[in-house]
């Protein structure tokens, strides 16, 4: 090669957007909160995600591969947003009062994620493969609430929250917290 021809730079292979099949998750989740999960297509989340639906295919070859990784992030997102809840609580917190809080701002302020999350959740129900996520899901929310009071306690709050929870997504108005943080305190003992 001589001092006037350019090096040609080799394209090395490899993952230009590493983040995308999460993404694709991701967005998965959001068309099911904004239309329901009878407007999940490989197209509308696409359109979602900003990616070409060619990804949303190489990815997730059927829709039942979407809905699976839908759930998984969904579960994922929710505890991890449930272990930050419960890091910021102080040990001597009231915690009839703050799983009151919890439960109510999971169905006002972030009402269409709690309605994608149990609409995936459901799902389980009638598609065996999606069980594995969603068991583990209900595993890792019962764990949390083990870790403050004792295995029994633990799992009777933590099916109380998501009774609670689609209860409240179901209905018009969001429950009364006095009435929440009441099942709670009758919960804890």
């Amino acid at each position: 090669m001589t001092a006037q021809q350019p090096a040609t730079r080799r394209r090395t292979r490899g993952p230009n957007d590493p983040d995308r099949r999460n993404r694709i998750a991701r967005a998965a989740i959001t068309v099911i909160a904004q239309r329901g999960i009878n407007a999940l297509t490989h197209r509308a989340v696409a359109a979602e995600a900003g990616v070409p639906l060619g990804s949303t295919t190489y990815h997730f070859a059927t829709l039942e591969d979407l809905i699976a990784s839908a759930l998984d992030e969904a579960a994922r997102r929710n505890v991890a947003a449930l272990r930050e809840w419960d890091a910021a609580l102080p040990a001597d917190a009231d915690l009839a009062s703050a799983l009151a809080e919890l439960v109510l701002d999971s169905v006002t302020r972030k009402r269409a994620d709690t309605i994608a999350e149990y609409n995936l959740y459901a799902l389980a129900l009638q598609r065996p493969h999606l069980r594995n996520a969603a068991v583990a899901w209900d595993n890792a929310l019962a764990e949390l609430f083990i870790a403050r009071t004792d295995p029994l306690t633990g799992r009777m709050v933590a099916t109380l929250t998501c009774g609670l929870m689609m209860q409240a997504v179901l209905g018009e108005a969001p429950p009364r917290r006095e009435d929440i943080e009441a099942l709670y305190r009758r919960a804890l003992g």
